[in-house]
């Protein structure tokens, strides 16, 4: 075969590539993780950046954990969703642990710009952090408002925790040591959706939740303070892809929108109208952007 005849089969078999690809949808993709106050947070986004931009959002909500969501981020199957600070610090950046809200903000937009390309975007006013919850009657049968109170009682209960949790640097080996907790045998790991229907039904004794979940509430359950200050901060924040921003600045307008406008309140009082109520994510964050003006 000559020469000419090579560059011209080269270049059918590039161009063959290339038209083969899927071409990258001409609108955002957000995505969320695997529980309720994700695919709330992700249809916001969703629903803000639609409202300020007329563009059509495509939602790939349910994608298991952080790690996932992160390596969909940066390979650009989605455009953006939304973390946690002490999430991202530790379990994405592999970063120390670090107590003080605003230094850990600072150091995930720095690192997340170097390392990624990625833009953290404004707070979106509340904080997530995990939290150990017990029932209440044994609460205030036991008199416990902390963990260093439970630790006396934890040899003889069970633990449920989530498939994360039990692994993460900021999860539940690190919290064992701090507050020398021993269980009754290895934790049960589930679903975070489980977690809370295997506490009432005393299948186990304490579990690892989050500080805005609707069933703490909902239950009448306690959340033991952490009293030694364990959990580094866990704001929630838009994670945004700096390609997506140049290919639609407008959602940069979204961003500042919404942030600051969610109350710890807020996240557990849409979080319960979702998980206790069964009613539609969508539904539930048109309301509330209406209530905010949004």
């Amino acid at each position: 075969m000559n020469s000419l005849c090579k560059a011209t089969l080269s270049l059918a078999l590039i161009f063959c590539i290339t038209s083969c690809a899927p071409p990258r949808p001409d609108y955002p993709i957000i995505g969320a993780k695997n529980f309720t106050e994700q695919v709330i947070l992700g249809e916001l986004l969703a629903q803000e950046i639609e409202a300020r931009t007329h563009l059509h959002v495509e939602r790939r909500f349910y994608l298991a954990g952080s790690y996932i969501c992160n390596q969909a981020l940066i390979a650009h199957r989605i455009d953006a969703y939304v973390e946690y600070t002490g999430t991202a610090l530790t379990a994405i950046l592999k970063q120390p642990i670090n107590r003080d809200p605003q230094q850990v903000l600072n150091t995930v937009r720095r690192l997340y710009r170097q390392r990624y390309n990625v833009t953290v975007g404004p707070p979106l006013g509340f904080s997530n952090s995990f939290a150990m919850v017990i029932r209440g009657d044994d609460a205030r049968r036991l008199h416990l408002t902390t963990l260093s109170q439970a630790a006396q009682y934890t040899p003889h209960w069970r633990l449920g925790v989530g498939y994360e949790f039990e692994q993460r640097p900021d999860g539940l080996r690190g919290l064992e040591a701090t507050y020398h907790l021993k269980f009754n045998g290895p934790p049960r790991t589930m679903d975070l959706g489980l977690l809370y229907r295997a506490l009432n039904d005393h299948q186990v004794d304490m579990i690892a939740g989050n500080t805005t979940d609707g069933p703490i509430q909902a239950f009448g359950l306690t959340v033991l303070q952490d009293d030694k200050h364990y959990f580094p901060p866990y704001q929630a924040v838009p994670l945004v892809t700096d390609a997506a921003l140049r290919r639609w600045p407008q959602i940069q307008l979204a961003l500042n929108a919404l942030a600051g406008k969610i109350t710890a309140e807020e996240m557990r009082t849409m979080n319960e109208e979702v998980d206790g109520q069964h009613r539609d994510p969508a539904a539930v964050v048109r309301e509330f952007r209406k209530r905010e003006g949004l």
